[in-house]
Formats: structure tokens, C-alpha cells, sequence
């Protein structure tokens, strides 16, 4: 396994208990989603979503769960080469998998102080928004990097 992968794609229970370790001297940010294939709107997105606090936490949507939101021909990127690819950028902390349709729980378990997604989920519409607010935490929505997407890419691709 590779070293920089090992140290930060945590199954959920060692990661709630390595926040709960931190949580007292940092600010976490978590966000979900598939990112299938990487480009530079998702880097910017973690950059500005990492630059909000002290740790990052990235919850990666399983083979299985992206398949149900995306269609049988995703993802293109198995979830453990997606899993390192996200554990090797500098500005993500923490690196989990999740395959319920929503993080719901995963959120309620690590307690993060900042919740964020991409410009289009409103943040009354981000899931977890409730709960991370209900603690005094805060719900943003970052911007959209318009003309980048994943989908645009495989399409280019296929023409």
C-alpha cells in the first residue's frame, strides 16, 4: 500500500477518533462526492475548501453509490485508485469512503465545524446543513467552476 495512502484513507471510525483527538486545536471542513475524474475545478474547489479551516476531510462515494447517481458506465476510476489520487493532494487531510445515498450519518459521526459543496447545492439543500448548523457550525456553498465538470471531460473524450 502506498505510505501517503495508508496515512490518510481511514475507514469512519478511526477517523471520528483522530478528529475527535484534534478537534479541540483545529477546524474541520468536510465535503463529499465522487470526484471521478480529477480536474482543475475540483482542485480549486479543495483548495478554497481546505483554506476555511485546519483540516480537510474528503468522503469518496463508493464504485456502488456512484453508479446509482451517475449510471452503470460510472465511474471510470475505481474507488481505492480514486481514494489515493485524493489522499495525494497536499490541501486533503483525510480521505474516507461512504456508500450510503447520502453522508448524512458519516456527517453526524465526525462532527465537522464547516460543511461545504459546490455552488450548485444551495446551503439549505446541503446535506447535513442542520446538524452542522445546530452545533454552531458553519454551511457553505463554494463557488462553481463553470465549463469544468467530469462529464464534459468523458464527453470530449468519446468525441
Amino acid at each position: 500500500m502506498n505510505q501517503a495512502r495508508s496515512k490518510v484513507v481511514l475507514d469512519h471510525i478511526e477517523l471520528a477518533s483522530r478528529l475527535e483527538a484534534e478537534r479541540n486545536r483545529s477546524r474541520i471542513v468536510f465535503t463529499n462526492g465522487c470526484f471521478d475524474l480529477l480536474h482543475v475545478g475540483h482542485i480549486r474547489y479543495l483548495q478554497e475548501a481546505r483554506s476555511l479551516g485546519d483540516r480537510l476531510v474528503v468522503a469518496l462515494n463508493t464504485d456502488a453509490s456512484v453508479q446509482k447517481l451517475k449510471g452503470p458506465t460510472r465511474p471510470v476510476q475505481h474507488e481505492l485508485d480514486r481514494s489515493e489520487i485524493m489522499a495525494a493532494l497536499g490541501c486533503v487531510d483525510y480521505v474516507t469512503l461512504f456508500g450510503e445515498e447520502t453522508p448524512l450519518k458519516l456527517i453526524e459521526l465526525l462532527k465537522p465545524d464547516i460543511l461545504v459543496k459546490g455552488g450548485d447545492w444551495p446551503p439549505d439543500k446541503i446535506v447535513g446543513s442542520s446538524f452542522v448548523l445546530g452545533r454552531g457550525g458553519q454551511v457553505r456553498s463554494l463557488a462553481f467552476q463553470p465549463g469544468r465538470s467530469t462529464s464534459s471531460i468523458i464527453e470530449k473524450i468519446k468525441s
